[in-house]
C-alpha cells in the first residue's frame, strides 16, 4: 500500500519565500504542498479546517510572531514545526530558541541564483521535512529540542573527501583517546544531554551536527553556557583537547587530524557526503584513520544514514562505538543504519550515554597498533 504523501503547510510574510519553497517541496512525489499563508491568523483559519502533517515557519512576521505561534501550537495541537529562517545572527539565536520551544528542525530560507546552492537548498529542504514527519513530537520541556536530519537518494560517500583504509593497513594510536559524535534531528537536545555530563577531564571530542551555517555559531556558544566543559565552534587546525567540544561549523566537513601525538581538526570545503556537509560520514572515517582503537564514537538520532558507514570503520580500527536507542531517539534512523551496518558495540539510552563513555575511556588508556584485518 502507497503511504500517502506528507502535507506541509508555508507560512512566511515573503511571497516569494512561499512561492520558491512551493516549488522546491512540489517537486517531491513524497510531498504535497496543501497551502501557503502570509501570516499566523491566516495559518491558524487553515489549520482548524485542515490540520497538515509538518509546518514550515517563519520566525519575523507582521501580526504575530513565529515563536508566539510556536507556543501556541504546541500548548493546542503539537505537529512537526521547521523554522524557516534568514542567515542572520539574531534569527540564528531565535531559531535556537524555537527549537526548544518545540521546533524539530532549522532550514536556512533559499536564495535563487546559484544552481548548486538551489539543488543543495532542495536536498535539505524536502530530507529536513521528512525527516520532521517521522519524528516523536510532544509539548516541549523547558529545554532545548531537535535539530537535524535527512532522506537517502543517490549520494557520494565520504570517498569524496578522503580515501578509505585499506585491509592491512596499519593504524598508529596515540595515547590519547579522542571521542567523536553524530547527529541530526533531534540532536541539539541530546547533545545537550550529553555534553553536559561530560567532566571537565573528559577526552577530547569533535561533534558533527547536521545544522546550517552561522545557527552552528549561536548553538556552540549556547552550549558553551551550560556546559561544565567548553565547547565552541572548529576552527581550522584547532587542537582537540581533554574537557573541550569541538562543534563542526555549518556547511563545511571536519575531520580529525594528527600533528605527532596530538589530535587537531581540519575544517574543509567539499561536497554533499551522504546528502550533508558536514557529514558524520566524513568524520567518522577520518577518526578511524587518524585514531582507530583510540577514538570513541557516538551515533545519535537523525534520519537517514549519515556516519553508518564511518561508524562501521571505526569499529573495524578497534574503536568503542555505542549507538542511541529507539526509544530515546526523536528519529531513530541514524542509529538504527549503524547497528544494520554491524558497526556498533553498544545500544544506549541517551542519559546512559555519557556514564558509558567516561567509564571506557577511563578503563582504557593504553598505547597501541593497531593492523586492519
Amino acid at each position: 500500500m502507497t503511504k500517502p504523501p506528507i502535507r506541509v503547510l508555508i507560512v512566511d510574510d515573503s511571497a516569494l519565500v512561499r512561492q520558491t519553497l512551493k516549488e522546491i517541496l512540489d517537486v517531491d512525489p513524497d510531498i504535497q504542498v496543501m497551502g501557503t499563508a502570509p501570516d499566523p491568523y491566516q495559518a491558524a483559519r487553515k489549520m482548524s479546517a485542515d490540520m497538515p502533517d509538518v509546518l514550515t515557519l517563519d520566525i519575523e512576521m507582521p501580526r504575530m510572531d513565529g515563536l508566539t505561534f510556536l507556543d501556541r501550537i504546541m500548548a493546542q495541537h503539537p505537529i512537526p514545526v521547521i523554522i524557516c529562517s534568514a542567515l542572520t545572527e539574531k534569527n540564528s539565536e531565535l531559531a535556537l530558541k524555537a527549537i526548544e520551544h518545540g521546533a524539530v528542525d532549522v532550514i536556512n530560507k533559499p536564495r535563487l541564483g546559484v544552481r548548486q546552492f538551489f539543488e543543495e537548498a532542495r536536498i535539505r529542504i524536502t530530507d529536513v521535512v521528512k525527516a520532521a514527519a517521522g519524528a516523536r513530537i510532544s509539548r516541549p520541556p523547558k529545554i532545548p529540542i531537535p535539530s537535524r536530519a535527512y532522506a537517502v537518494e543517490p549520494k557520494l560517500t565520504a570517498d569524496a573527501m578522503m580515501p578509505g583504509i585499506k585491509p592491512g593497513q596499519t593504524v598508529f594510536q596515540t595515547t590519547d583517546k579522542v571521542l567523536v559524535v553524530g547527529a541530526s534531528t533531534g540532536g541539539t537536545e541530546a547533545l545537550r544531554v550529553l555534553l553536559e555530563a561530560m567532566p571537565l577531564d573528559a577526552p577530547g571530542i569533535v561533534v558533527v551536527q547536521h545544522m546550517p551555517e552561522h545557527f552552528t555559531t549561536a548553538f556552540a556558544q549556547r552550549l558553551n553556557g551550560i556546559c561544565g566543559i567548553t565547547v565552541k565552534e572548529a576552527d581550522d587546525g584547532d587542537p582537540v583537547l581533554k574537557g573541550q567540544a569541538l562543534i563542526a561549523p555549518g556547511n563545511r566537513h571536519t575531520l580529525l587530524k594528527r600533528s605527532g601525538a596530538k589530535y587537531l581538526v581540519q575544517v574543509k570545503d567539499g561536497p554533499l557526503v551522504s546528502r550533508h556537509r558536514p557529514s558524520v560520514d566524513v568524520l567518522f572515517r577520518s577518526a578511524a584513520r587518524y585514531a582507530g582503537g583510540n577514538a570513541i564514537g557516538v551515533i545519535m538520532t537523525g534520519m537517514g544514514d549519515d556516519g553508518a558507514r564511518g561508524m562501521r570503520e571505526m569499529h573495524d580500527t578497534g574503536a568503542y562505538t555505542i549507538a542511541q536507542d529507539e526509544v530515546s531517539c526523536v528519529v531513530y534512523g541514524m542509529p538504527k543504519e549503524a547497528v544494520k551496518m554491524g558497526g556498533v558495540d553498544q545500544v544506549l539510552p541517551l542519559n546512559k550515554i555519557a556514564a558509558e563513555v567516561i567509564r571506557y575511556y577511563k578503563k582504557h588508556t593504553e598505547y597501541s597498533i593497531q593492523t586492519v584485518s
